[in-house]
């Protein structure tokens, strides 16, 4: 069989698996490879995998490698006719494919992949099919490290976020030109497991709004100087993100991070947390305060710089107890607390779920290696106000804001 006959469809090495379809756009890097493992790894997880090539990821690996292991015709072309055009066959398979598609995904995906996806380009079978596409698209990026971090691109990758685009960051390794920084292909089996999770998550929370706040707060001391805390808003980002995956409606209202998320209200001061919370608390069927506020600030800002040799004296005030007032109004809003303990964490945990009048709180341990400020895992507890407690083992923050949403859809 030479190359020429990969349009056509291809007796399967074993019959072709009857899960859901996972349509795998191919573009062309050096990392191109590794969708072979990314396919066999899919099918190994019970899905069935139909594959899109470019024309560059052909100059790396031929259509037969994947038509032979996808058992399925590989799309190259928007026309699979004649050079001249007489034979329409194949000139709507971009829209069968993608009525067939439960999710869409791009690894690698080349800055000049990213661009035309964000730009809306239609030149190809890839872009084409992109625009028929209303799966969830995933998109694993691959480039040199000073091509990730260009502007242009950066724009891109947030073009296709704010569009609901799930971006697989890169790893940090060296690459093939022998660069080490961000850039590499991210790991197979993080990309596989990412993907069998957006399928296999209900779509339980579809009709329903969810408020969630995340990341800490900031108080001016002087012009130059403020106080603020350690919170990397992590659980909070993961929290917003398993919503939307999950079908809801999210409202998140996020202190100073270095985080992104489509439509996110940002804030900086505690009084401007409590004022959003509060402006986007209408209709809410759950509040997750994932968010660290300062409970302090400054009672007097200085206008000026606070110079050393005048020595630094200052005095505090209460900022508004954001979660309180939310118990004290929440009318049968699911409200969910976080409590970052570095001793007695159940005691304490529950003091504050009962003074605060929430329905779960999430303890976090923060003392020591095992700290969840600014860590990719978090080892929690939930605690809920029937007096039970749920005890987890350390996993990502996706996985426990999934577990913690479990405990809200029942709630609901």
């Amino acid at each position: 069989m030479t190359d020429s006959s990969s349009s056509k469809q291809i007796e399967p090495p074993r019959p072709p698996e009857t899960g859901p379809r996972i349509v795998l756009g191919v573009t062309g890097g050096i990392a191109c490879y590794k969708g072979a493992q990314i396919l066999r790894r899919l099918q190994d997880r019970g899905f069935d995998v139909v594959v899109i090539m470019t024309s560059g990821a052909r100059r790396f690996v031929t259509p037969l490698t994947f038509g032979a292991l996808s058992g399925h015709k590989v799309y190259t072309d928007i026309f699979d006719g004649d050079s001249n055009g007489a034979n329409f066959e194949g000139a709507f398979d971009h829209i069968s494919l993608a009525e067939s598609a439960d999710l869409f995904l791009i690894a690698p995906a080349t800055a000049d992949s990213i661009a035309r996806l964000a730009t809306g380009v239609a030149d190809d079978f890839l872009t084409t099919f992109h625009l028929a596409n209303t799966a969830p698209l995933v998109i694993a990026p691959a480039m040199n490290t000073r091509m990730w971090e260009h502007a242009s691109v950066r724009a891109n990758i947030a073009t296709l976020v704010g569009r609901g685009a799930r971006i697989i960051d890169p790893d940090v390794g060296e690459m093939a030109c022998h660069t080490v920084g961000p850039g590499r292909l991210a790991d197979v089996d993080h990309i596989v497991n990412l993907v069998v999770s957006l399928i296999e998550r209900p779509r339980d929370l579809v009709g329903r709004k969810i408020l969630v706040t995340a990341g800490p707060t900031i108080e001016d001391i002087d012009p130059v100087r403020f106080l603020s805390n350690r919170s990397s808003g992590k659980m909070g980002y993961a929290l917003a993100e398993a919503v939307r995956d999950r079908g809801g409606d999210v409202v998140l209202i996020s202190g100073p991070t270095a985080l992104s998320f489509p439509g996110a209200v940002q804030v900086r001061s505690t009084n401007e947390m409590h004022d959003a919370v509060m402006e986007n608390l209408d209709g809410a069927d759950a509040v997750i305060k994932a968010a660290a506020p300062l409970d302090f600030r400054p009672r007097n800002v200085a206008t000026q710089k606070l110079k050393k040799t005048s020595g630094l004296d200052l005095r505090f005030e209460p900022t508004p107890d954001i979660l309180s007032e939310l118990g004290r109004r929440k009318n049968g809003t699911v409200l969910v607390g976080f409590a970052a303990e570095t001793e007695q964490h159940e005691v304490f945990g529950r003091e504050k779920l009962r003074a605060k009048n929430l329905d779960l709180i999430v303890v976090n341990p923060v003392a020591g290696p095992d700290s969840a400020f600014d860590s990719d895992t978090n080892q929690a507890s939930i605690l809920d106000a029937s007096g039970a407690t749920e005890n987890l083992p350390e996993m990502s923050k996706t996985d426990l804001a999934n577990r913690i949403l479990d405990r809200v859809v029942r709630l609901l």
